[in-house]
């Protein structure tokens, strides 16, 4: 049996996959078609494509939601395709994750969102009091710890999301559509909060559709076609050419 650690090194890819394959029962197109993709700590990587693409479901093997119907899916030096059940939640302690729809218990202020992912780790009391103020600061937001989030704007809310996702300091951060639900201004500075966050030393992974996004900032690009990566820019734009 695989016993979940942190087995990562400087040396070693954070995210390494190889020859991926996922089949969902009653489709006749595989989602990810035998998928390799290795990203290396500090790196900064769009992942696009259109809807179908297979975007979702690599963010769902990586936080092991789906277990890969083949090939081999690492992790900080984990294979993740090898963890027990039970043992998953303890996985994704390296891993933050920042969604869409935000995802913010609604009846608790800042500080207890952001503080509930490190209780989750049995984080002492004290550290934790050091910790979460730390990381509102980081985002911006350390005036508002007491709010709730329904007195928060959609941008003050995914920064409240990057927060929580970054307070157990995690080697990897996986966004998926972070600015999906963002105007233009916000979007903006949620990127380069996120850009700020990568230039610290955290690995970033972000899936969009937002090609001006991915065209100004000029980091590498990774696109996905019905299941299989098509093009794999190290730096560039979001390609226009139709595979």
């Amino acid at each position: 049996m695989a016993r979940v650690r942190d087995n990562s090194n400087p040396d070693q890819p954070v995210i390494n996959l190889e020859n991926v394959c996922m089949q969902y029962e009653r489709t006749e197109s595989p989602a990810l078609d035998k998928v390799s993709l290795r990203v290396e700590p500090g790196e900064f990587v769009f992942v696009v494509g259109d809807s179908g693409s297979g975007k979702s479901t690599l963010i769902k093997i990586l936080l092991r939601e789906e277990k890969a119907t083949s090939g081999r899916v690492f992790v900080n030096g984990i294979n993740v395709s090898k963890i027990r059940h039970g043992k998953i939640p303890r996985y994704r302690r390296n891993i933050g994750v920042v969604f869409q729809d935000f995802r913010l218990l609604k009846d608790r202020n800042v500080y207890e969102n952001v503080a509930f992912a490190q209780r989750v780790i049995s984080t002492p009391a004290g550290q934790i009091k050091k910790n979460v103020p730390s990381v509102l600061s980081l985002v911006g937001l350390a005036q508002k710890y007491k709010s709730k989030p329904s007195n928060l704007s959609g941008g003050e809310q995914q920064r409240v999301a990057v927060a929580r996702a970054l307070v157990n300091k995690p080697r990897l951060l996986l966004c998926d559509e972070p600015t999906g639900n963002l105007d233009p201004k916000t979007t903006w500075e949620i990127m380069y909060l996120l850009e700020e966050i990568n230039n610290s030393g955290t690995t970033v992974l972000v899936v969009t559709h937002n090609r001006e996004i991915v065209n100004a900032m000029q980091k590498r690009v990774v696109t996905m076609k019905k299941g299989v990566i098509v093009s794999d820019q190290r730096k560039g734009g979001y390609l226009d050419e139709d595979y």
